[in-house]
């Protein structure tokens, strides 16, 4: 029997280890930090600094056109992905963000900025996102090795989550301390650190790509043909939506449940600057001390969901009454330490409701129709987030902020409700009870979720 080494058995970080991922990972936690920093301290100069009335609405728009990108552009945003130098993709994007935000920064700083500006910059700083994130998710296999790729995914996702809260953080003190000029210096400052990062790295070319004009990989266009997408493909035609979701009606109702909460919970980024400006009469700091609370929860939730038990439609109609209590409330009690702590319970909601449900998914949806699946998830559960942020942001203008809690509270409870009743199939189960697995999965626990399914969850359930 041997003794494992010291150094066997105790391998450094993949960050560390690995330093083409190290650094692009590091350009993500950037540019991360940098957009969430930005929306978080526009929302906050718009209700506490531009706008002296109609406060809810100028935000409300504003969180709107952060999030259309996103959802507007997915069709755009695959075939750029598919045709593209990986590389080349990721530092445009990164450096077209920075150029924004450095003629925003310019602006402010000589003159008084015009709200639009702020919007206009916005817009753009979210369509560079839309362009990087799942171009990088996409990049990942072209980093590390493919026992890596597990543990790269997973620092990934992470790590989005951590700048994201540092961003939150960061955001509304920013622009208490140094105005908009402050804040648009500061996300130019992350984007270009980010572009030159990346510049720096050699992607590696995968088998059945050309070489780019960068040196790293183009894309051929058998790469594109569902012919070469790889087994399950080629034995089994890819299916459209509407085959796909009809020939599972039992995931197809759990979507609409969740989509019609996600209008309510979505609506809490506009919610906690109003309140804090009405309600509570803080500064930047309160702003930070409540978006890291829900940021937080939201961290805890994603690392203990899997070790939450029930069954997962049981354990998802409990969560999202825990949260319209925890939502509620704000509504009754105007006490900073009772908010940040409610909020830190409503993140924590959030994060095992993704962490669960996406391993459902994983184990329901057959593997050939996960690719088109999980992107009309992604797209579904984010097209809430415009139009809560729109309806809300009006009815802050005309009602209280305590009385949008309460609404955000009353909202979730039918879904809670429906949930709760949904029938799970008898074909959708094992013998024993348990959700059916797929092969490679255990039966009756849940696994780690997987890659493709783990972003949109991160998205869809904030």
């Amino acid at each position: 029997m041997t003794t494992p080494t010291p150094a066997a058995g105790r391998r450094l970080p993949l960050v560390l280890r690995n330093r083409a991922f190290g650094t692009v990972w590091l350009g993500q936690v950037l540019t991360q930090a940098g957009v969430r920093m930005f929306q978080v301290g526009t929302s906050w100069w718009l209700i506490g600094y531009a706008v002296s009335g109609d406060g809810g609405l100028a935000a409300g728009l504003f969180m709107a056109v952060s999030t259309l990108p996103a959802v507007a552009l997915a069709p755009l945003v695959a075939r750029a992905i598919a045709r593209t130098a990986h590389r080349s993709l990721l530092r445009t994007a990164a450096g077209g963000a920075g150029a924004a935000a450095a003629a925003l920064a310019c602006w402010a700083g000589v003159g008084d900025l015009p709200v639009a500006a702020a919007y206009a910059a916005a817009l753009a700083l979210a369509t560079c996102q839309a362009f990087f994130d799942p171009c990088l998710t996409t990049s990942v296999p072209e980093l590390v090795d493919d026992a890596d790729i597990e543990a790269a995914t997973g620092f990934e996702l992470s790590t989005q989550s951590l700048a994201s809260l540092g961003g939150a953080l960061l955001g509304a003190l920013v622009v208490d301390g140094a105005g908009m000029a402050g804040l648009a210096v500061g996300c130019a400052v992350a984007y270009t650190a980010a572009a030159l990062l990346i510049a720096t790295v050699r992607f590696r070319t995968p088998a059945g790509a050309l070489p780019g004009a960068d040196g790293t990989q183009e894309n051929s266009p058998e790469e594109d043909s569902p012919e070469e997408d790889g087994d399950d493909a080629a034995q089994a035609p890819r299916r459209t939506l509407r085959q796909i979701l009809g020939a599972m009606p039992y995931v197809r109702a759990i979507l609409l449940c969740f989509t019609a909460a996600n209008l309510f919970t979505t609506a809490v980024f506009v919610v906690i600057p109003l309140y804090t400006a009405s309600v509570l009469h803080g500064d930047g700091g309160t702003v930070a001390l409540l978006e890291a609370s829900l940021g937080v929860g939201t961290l805890i939730g994603s690392v203990t969901g899997a070790r939450v038990p029930g069954r997962p439609t049981a354990v998802g109609s409990a969560l999202l009454g825990a949260m319209a209590v925890a939502l509620a409330v704000p509504g009754l009690i105007a006490a900073r330490p009772v908010i940040a702590g409610a909020l830190l319970v409503a993140g924590w909601c959030v994060g095992v409701i993704g962490v669960r449900f996406v391993a459902l998914f994983q184990r329901l949806v057959p593997a050939a129709d996960k690719p088109a699946f999980f992107a009309v998830m992604q797209a579904v559960l984010g097209s809430t987030f415009p139009v809560a942020s729109l309806l809300f942001g009006m009815l802050g203008d005309h009602l209280s902020a305590q009385t949008l809690c309460l609404i955000q509270a009353a909202g979730l409870v039918p879904a809670a409700l429906a949930l709760a009743l949904l029938p799970v199939p008898a074909h959708s189960r094992t013998p024993d009870g348990a959700p059916r697995t797929q092969p490679g999965t255990e039966t009756g626990t849940e696994t780690e979720p997987r890659p493709e399914a783990e972003t949109a969850a991160q998205g869809g359930a904030r």
